[in-house]
Formats: C-alpha cells, sequence, structure tokens
C-alpha cells in the first residue's frame, strides 16, 4: 500500500492542475446539484418492528385520510390574572383564531375547537386548539408555517397570551457563532503547529472543499434518499474534524521529509506513501464504525451514518491527492520561514541537520545535535520512568468521570427541551400548568378488534380496555373510544399524570402494554400503544437491544483491521480497551451535564432530563473511529521506530518525539471543533457536540497520550507480539513503509545522500 499511495503522491505533485481541477469541478457539480434540488419531501422516524410503527401503520390502514404521523401543532392560550376563558370577550377571539387556523391553509386537516373539544382547564384559564395537518413537519410549506403563527394574532390582540407548540414548528438547527469560533481557534493551532500561514491553510481549505462537497451531496440527495437537516449537521462536524486532522498529519509528514533533505516532488510522494497510509487505514476504522450503524435497523441513525461515512471517504480521498498537488503550488511557502531561508541559500535548514542528527542519535537515546528534547520527549520519559503510576491515574481518573453513567436515563427530546424563550417551550409550560403535564405527550391506544373470538368486538373489548388502563397508576385521562367506518378497530387516548419524558410515564407504558395482553388472551383484541411517548420507549429499547451486537461488530472488525496495522495482538486489544473506557467516561460528563444538570449554564442546557435515546451508540460508533485516528497516527510511528532496531522504550520516545505535537494539534483542532456546535438551538445537537467533544478530549489526552504509552513501558518487546501463524494468514499492507524505504534505497530516489540515507537502519526481526 505505502508504494502505491508513494506513486499517487508524486503523480498528485506533478499533475497538481489536473488533480485540482478535478476536485473544483466536484465541488461545482455538487454545488449546483444542491442549489437546485427540491427540498427534503419528509423527516419521517420510522422504527421497523416496533409495537408503536406497527401501531402507527394499522392507524394508516384502518383509518384512512387520517395521516397517523402528519404534523401537528396545539395552539395554547392563557386567560389573564382574574379572566376566564368562558368570558365573552375571550372566547370569541379565540373563535376567530380557530378559523384563522382552519382557512391559513390547505395543508390542514382539521382543528379542533377547545370548547366542542372541552380542552379547557379546571380553573378556565388556560385552553388549547389542535392542528392537524396532512403533511408531516418537514413537508410543511412555509406559508402553512406562516398561517401558524399569524393566527395567534387575533388572541393576543385580545389581551390573551397565546403560544404555539408541536412538531408542526420544527425547523433546521441553528449552530450560532460558536461553530465559527471553532474553526477559528482551528486555524490558529494550525498556525502555531506550523509557523506558516501557507502550510496552515492547507487543511483549513482542503476540509472545506471535502466538507462542501459531502454535505452538498447530502442537500442533493436529500429528497431523493428522505434526509434530514440533522443528517447534514452531522456530516459537517465529522467532515470538519477528519478532514482538517487528515490533512495536517500529511502536510506535517511533507514538512519532515523537506528538512531532511529530500526535493519537493520526493517529500510529496513519501508524506503519502507513509502518512498517507495511517490516514487511510485511520480513515477506514472511522467508515466501519458509522457503516455499522446499519445494525440498529433506524433508517434516521443508519442515513446519518452513511452520509457521514461519506463525508469521511471524500476526507481522505482530498487528504491523499489534494494535499499533494496544494503542496506542488505551494513551494517553498508551505516551509517555516528558517527553512525557507536556507533552501534559498541552498543549504539544510537547521531543522534538517536537526532531524538527520536524531535519526542518528535516536538508538542512544540522545536528542538531536545537542538540542533540548521537546515536549513529546519529555513526557515519554517521565512516563517510561513511572508507567505503573500514570496508568493508574488516568484510568482511576476516567473511572471517577464515568460515576453518572450508572444513573444514565434515556428518552428522545421533546418541546421540554427546548430553549426557553421559545414559543414551543412557553406553550408546553403553559399546559403542563393548566392540564398537568401528561397534556404534553398523551398516549394512542389503538385496539383491533378484527380478529375478536367468537361473541366479541371492538366495542366490547375496547369498552374494556379503557376502563383497565383508567385504574392504573399515572393515569390522569382516558378518552372514549373513537372507531372507524368499519367498526372493527378502535383509537382511545391516555393522558398520563407525569410529564412525557419521565420514568413514571416510560413505567406506565410497560404497564399497559401488560394490560392489554392480557385482555387481547381473553377477547382476540390486540391493543398497541404508541404516540411520541411510546415511541421514544421504543427507540430506547431497540438502541439498548443493539449496543452489544453493534460493539462485537464494530470492535471486532476494528480489531482484525488494527492487527494488520500493527502486526501484533496485544496493541489492538490495548487500543479496543482504552476506547471503552474514554467513552464510558464521556458518558458520565454528558450525564453530569445534561442530565444531572452540573456546569448547566455554562453550557447553555436550560432544561435538563433523559439523555437522547441515540447517544450512546452513535458516540460509541463516532468516537471509536476518532480514537483509532491517534491510535495510528501516534503508535504507527513506534512501530515504525521499532522495526528499524530500536528497543520498545525507545521506540515509544521516538514515537511521541514526532507524533505528540502533531496529535496534540490535531485533537485541539477537533475538539473545537465539536464544541463549536455546542451552541446549537437543537437540544440533540448541543448534547452531540458536547459529547464528542468531551470524548475526544478524554481519548486524545489521558488514553492515547497516557495510558497507551505506559501499556507499552510495562509490556515491552511482547506489545509486539504476533504469532507465526497469524503472521502468514494476515496480509502485510506496509503501512510504516518498510517495503517503500528498501525499494527507494535501492534507487537512491529522491534523497540527498543516496541509499545510505534509508538504508543505514536495519529492520528488526519482529
Amino acid at each position: 500500500m505505502a508504494t502505491f499511495l508513494y506513486q499517487l503522491g508524486r503523480f498528485a505533485f506533478r499533475r497538481r492542475r489536473f488533480v485540482a481541477l478535478i476536485w473544483v469541478a466536484l465541488l461545482a457539480v455538487a454545488g449546483v446539484g444542491a442549489a437546485t434540488a427540491a427540498s427534503p419531501a419528509a423527516d419521517s422516524f420510522s422504527i421497523p418492528g416496533t409495537e408503536a410503527q406497527r401501531a402507527f401503520d394499522l392507524l394508516d390502514q384502518r383509518f384512512p385520510g387520517t395521516n397517523a404521523d402528519g404534523a401537528t401543532a396545539r395552539v395554547v392560550f392563557r386567560a389573564p390574572e382574574g379572566e376566564s376563558m368562558k368570558d365573552p370577550a375571550n372566547k370569541a377571539a379565540v373563535e376567530r383564531t380557530v378559523h384563522a387556523l382552519q382557512s391559513g391553509s390547505s395543508q390542514v386537516d382539521r382543528v379542533a375547537d377547545p370548547y366542542t373539544a372541552k380542552a379547557l382547564s379546571k380553573d378556565g384559564r388556560t385552553a388549547y386548539a389542535q392542528v392537524s395537518y396532512k403533511v408531516t413537519g418537514f413537508e410543511l410549506s412555509d406559508a402553512s408555517k406562516d398561517a401558524l403563527k399569524d393566527a395567534a394574532k387575533d388572541g393576543r390582540d385580545a389581551g390573551l397570551r397565546v403560544e404555539t407548540g408541536g412538531n408542526a414548528l420544527q425547523a433546521i438547527p441553528e449552530t450560532g457563532a460558536t461553530e465559527v469560533i471553532g474553526i477559528a481557534i482551528s486555524a490558529v493551532v494550525l498556525v502555531i503547529t506550523f509557523g506558516a500561514l501557507i502550510a496552515a491553510g492547507l487543511p483549513l481549505l482542503t476540509a472545506l472543499i471535502g466538507v462542501g462537497i459531502g454535505v452538498s451531496t447530502i442537500t442533493a440527495l436529500s429528497s431523493t434518499l428522505d434526509l434530514s437537516s440533522t443528517t447534514s449537521t452531522l456530516a459537517t462536524m465529522i467532515g470538519l474534524a477528519v478532514g482538517i486532522d487528515y490533512a495536517l498529519f500529511i502536510v506535517s509528514r511533507y514538512r519532515a521529509e523537506i528538512t531532511e533533505g529530500r526535493e519537493r516532488e520526493e517529500a510529496a510522494g513519501r508524506a503519502v506513501g507513509t502518512a498517507g497510509s495511517a490516514v487511510v487505514f485511520a480513515g477506514l476504522t472511522v467508515v466501519i464504525a458509522l457503516v455499522g450503524l446499519t445494525v440498529v435497523n433506524i433508517p434516521m441513525l443508519t442515513k446519518m451514518g452513511l452520509a457521514a461515512a461519506g463525508t469521511v471517504v471524500i476526507a481522505v480521498l482530498i487528504a491523499l491527492t489534494l494535499i499533494p498537488a496544494l503542496l506542488g503550488f505551494a513551494g517553498a511557502r508551505a516551509l517555516p520561514r528558517k527553512a525557507r531561508k536556507a533552501s534559498k541559500a541552498g543549504k539544510p535548514s537547521e531543522a534538517g541537520v536537526a532531524g538527520e542528527a536524531a535519526a542518528a542519535g535516536e538508538a542512544h537515546g540522545r536528542d538531536a545535535a545537542g538540542e533540548r528534547p521537546n515536549m513529546g520527549t519529555r513526557w515519554a520519559r517521565f512516563v517510561l520512568r513511572r508507567p505503573i503510576a500514570v496508568l493508574l491515574t488516568a484510568v482511576i481518573g476516567l473511572g471517577v468521570v464515568a460515576i453518572p453513567a450508572t444513573s444514565l436515563e434515556l428518552g428522545l427530546p421533546d418541546d421540554g427541551s427546548q430553549p426557553t424563550d421559545t414559543t414551543q417551550r412557553k406553550a408546553y409550560d403553559l399546559l403542563s400548568d393548566g392540564f398537568g403535564p401528561g397534556f404534553n405527550g398523551p398516549l394512542m391506544l389503538v385496539v383491533d378488534g378484527r380478529d375478536a373470538h367468537d361473541g366479541q368486538s371492538a366495542k366490547s373489548a375496547a369498552a374494556r380496555v379503557a376502563k383497565e388502563v383508567r385504574g392504573l397508576d399515572d393515569v390522569a385521562v382516558v378518552t372514549p373510544p373513537t372507531f372507524n367506518k368499519a367498526g372493527d378497530t378502535a383509537m382511545l387516548n391516555v393522558v398520563p399524570k407525569s410529564k412525557p419524558s419521565s420514568v413514571e410515564t416510560e413505567d406506565l407504558v410497560h404497564d399497559i402494554r401488560s394490560t392489554t395482553h392480557g385482555i387481547a388472551r381473553d377477547t382476540g383484541a390486540n391493543t398497541l400503544v404508541t404516540g411520541t411517548t411510546a415511541m421514544n420507549v421504543d427507540v430506547s429499547q431497540k438502541l439498548n437491544d443493539a449496543l452489544v451486537p453493534y460493539l462485537a461488530l464494530v470492535v471486532g472488525l476494528a480489531f482484525l483491521l488494527l492487527m494488520v496495522v500493527f502486526r501484533s495482538v496485544l496493541v489492538p486489544l490495548k487500543a479496543a480497551l482504552g476506547f471503552l473506557l474514554s467513552v464510558v467516561a464521556a458518558l458520565g460528563a454528558v450525564v453530569a451535564v445534561f442530565q444531572w444538570g452540573w456546569l448547566s449554564s455554562v453550557f447553555g442546557v436550560e432544561q435538563t432530563g433523559p439523555i437522547m435515546s441515540m447517544m450512546p451508540i452513535f458516540m460509541v460508533g463516532v468516537v471509536f473511529g476518532l480514537a483509532m485516528d491517534y491510535e495510528v497516527f501516534l503508535v504507527t510511528r513506534m512501530r515504525e521506530a521499532f522495526v528499524h532496531g530500536e528497543r520498545p522504550g525507545e521506540a515509544v520516545v521516538t514515537g511521541f518525539r514526532h507524533g505528540a505535537r502533531v496529535v496534540t494539534a490535531a485533537a485541539v483542532i477537533m475538539i473545537s471543533v465539536f464544541a463549536g456546535f455546542i451552541g446549537s438551538s437543537d437540544s440533540m445537537i448541543k448534547m452531540i457536540g458536547f459529547g464528542l467533544a468531551i470524548a475526544v478530549f478524554f481519548d486524545a489526552f489521558l488514553v492515547r497520550m497516557a495510558v497507551v504509552p505506559a501499556v507499552l513501558a510495562l509490556l515491552g518487546r511482547s506489545a509486539w507480539w504476533l504469532p507465526r501463524w497469524l503472521q502468514k494468514l494476515l496480509p502485510n499492507v506496509d503501512v510504516e513503509g518498510e517495503g517503500l524505504r528498501t525499494q527507494l534505497a535501492g534507487t537512491g530516489t529522491g534523497t540527498a545522500g543516496g541509499p545510505d540515507a534509508d538504508a543505514a537502519r536495519e529492520p528488526a526481526r519482529v
């Protein structure tokens, strides 16, 4: 592989105009496709195989035209202190609003008048009108949303407080200025790392091009493939992070090759052949983790994973081709000022002399040319002196942070998680105050009496269901059954006493299902529980059931991949265990902030509650892939030193000497990008941004920088052990470029000192 990538890097460098033109053309085509694409047809959230989904499907069959998953809105009215919604003036204002809602849009299916539907609170001060639409929330036109907002004006003009909730007002999340701040921090880190504006700008430029192509493609296909706005946001988040990181590693290796006295084209080839190999395998681990989300069998999650994986593939291809092409355009401007001056004078740069001295002196544990060891070198030596203390400190620290994860509660966001200044949240609070928290998440029961036993009927079964459910704890209201035209299917609503996201409401869903299963045995009439709250319960259960198989699949495939990369059994095992430690600690931090409310004001969390159901499995997928990035980039440099004859401890120091600065910069960049999404108005995006940022922090700085060198120090030479039969079975992909060096050493290609520069090191037997 290294040889192929070496040739690819040289080709891209030589044919830079051609390569750059291809990527610009792809960006233009994707942009045109996005600009001319139709709006997404829907944002469906179907959960195949769940009871809640079966109930929705049954409603569509037995109650044609009702569109069970159509958008809904609740317009909530609140009378001033001392007045009632029954007062003639207030009643007239409400009726004008209801009329405006009915006539405001052709997408409206029906509007329930509060007075005929008896939707008034006991104190008479609160009422609500239920609006049902023929289409889903993402199919609603702007005109329909504007009509919904304008209809509230009559009530407000009459002195009423009017707020609107429901999924009819769902909108594309806004990320705010913090996303731009995250990119700005990335730019500063790149400038500090490279000491040259051109070199710092290349990773940013290529990452933006990659994200532009990926997100534009997603937008162009959103209508055809039914992709949501959240899919684009997550693809942007992950694409920016890995795009900058992958380009950073290629540019960094290119500059290192230049300082060793190689010609620019040769340096580009070697950078892509060595660091590019690590980029390919790091990208593969991310893609495996994201594509593996398909095993959960939740269409929305599958689409998110595949779209993000496609963006990662684009980032890898850009790093391997566009980066060497742009390095060709940049010339000497990609180098630090001292290196540029030295190249103009026709002398080796100081960095180049230092690099060559380092190559000669590393085996003896000396620092290059008498220079002070860098921070990575000093840290690695410290860990080698005290591996047990460092290992215990890092593991215990992460274990303490992980403790809140034992209290993890899962759910899906509703209007109660919206910012307090939004009309959705205000409507949610008004309903809770006037009718009780459960009115914000009623359960829907569908009684299928088509296969009822002889002498039984849907009416008698529905009546029994209503009676027994009414007697359960935490039930506030059970509405009378509504039957379809055939009279064989009934629909009734159950209003819990507790709020939708509470544990009590989840227990009520299970209690209703247990009760109705007994009725089904007696009558033959099957009862299904659905509604948003029941769907949340089913989603959480489905995700919990899928977590172990997903972990087994993703970690197993990545373990095999890392065995191929590192030619070791224990190094991949350590990588997987370290990942589990960091992701559990990250989940603990998410629970502490978003569920317990610790530091919630710092992160703009206005409402605490259950953690989004998809969060654990999504974090496992994304963080595993990103964690393996740092494992591959850092440890491949250690293996490279080991196979060239260095002792295990020296190889660890060498890996940190060359890789710690770049890996640290990459981690800070990735954390900045993810943290930029904490400013999103969408609670799900905010939570994902925080979770990924803190997970990368734990994994990069505690696991990869502390646990990894400590474990390698304790394992010594056995860390690189691989059974002989497995050596023969596994393909040799030459990630560290040993085959490439042997080939180039035989020809003396592109080196200042001929073949001896690379042939001086003999590979160790492993």
